[in-house]
């Protein structure tokens, strides 16, 4: 199943890279091999969310690697899978932010589908290995598609949390200055309550409302 057509020349041009070739080389050895790699779809974000109504960019680091869990949305799980502590404190931001009761459901497709790019920088991971993907290649990927994301002059807001996702701030205000960057802690329970920004009262959720709403561009953040 292909992309967005906006996302598409972007993952075309990675696939026939070197770096592209080298990485897909790499996943089908460690399957071979036997070793479980997750999710099934690393691109379901560009799939769900076009490039042309991506109004919110919400950056992870690293798909789930438990069994199960990861499904190529950052931070989002299937029906029916418990959501992990991140995404609990995710819920629990949104409802000390707006009220929303926690969700039945980690399932953060409904987000997509209205705008909201759901994209961790590196799109796979082992089994039981966080980060075992990371600086394989698949950040040369989605780089070029934050870049595409800011080039785009339609107003977006970009939710940075964590030091991994703060470090494509300055990529993302060189190119976009119209834009929105807002910036906190990692929802994780190491840091979600911890300073310099915590996330568990950032706001982040009515600010990117209300911010897009005074361009008439509003998101809806039910679930």
């Amino acid at each position: 199943m292909p992309v967005d057509i906006g996302w598409q020349p972007i993952v075309d041009a990675w696939f026939a890279s070197d770096c592209g070739r080298r990485l897909v080389a790499h996943l089908a050895q460690r399957r071979a091999a036997g070793v479980l790699i997750y999710p099934p779809d690393p691109l379901l974000a560009l799939r769900l969310t076009p490039l042309s109504r991506t109004r919110v960019v919400i950056l992870g680091q690293d798909p789930y690697h438990g069994p199960g869990q990861a499904e190529g949305l950052a931070f989002s799980v299937p029906a029916g899978v418990k959501p992990p502590p991140s995404l609990r404190n995710i819920f629990k931001e949104l409802q000390r932010d707006l009220g929303l009761l926690p969700p039945a459901s980690g399932h953060l497709a409904a987000w997509a589908q209205r705008g909201v790019l759901l994209l961790n920088t590196c799109l796979s991971v082992e089994a039981g290995a966080p980060a075992s993907h990371a600086k394989l290649g698949w950040e040369r990927l989605t780089d070029a598609l934050i870049e595409a994301a800011a080039s785009d002059p339609a107003p977006k807001v970009f939710m940075l949390w964590g030091l991994h996702a703060q470090a494509k701030a300055g990529l993302i205000a060189a190119i976009g200055p119209q834009h929105l960057l807002l910036q906190a802690n990692h929802p994780s329970p190491l840091s979600a309550l911890r300073p310099p920004q915590p996330f568990i009262g950032c706001g982040h959720f009515s600010q990117a409302a209300n911010w897009l709403k005074n361009r008439a561009r509003d998101i809806d953040w039910v679930l």
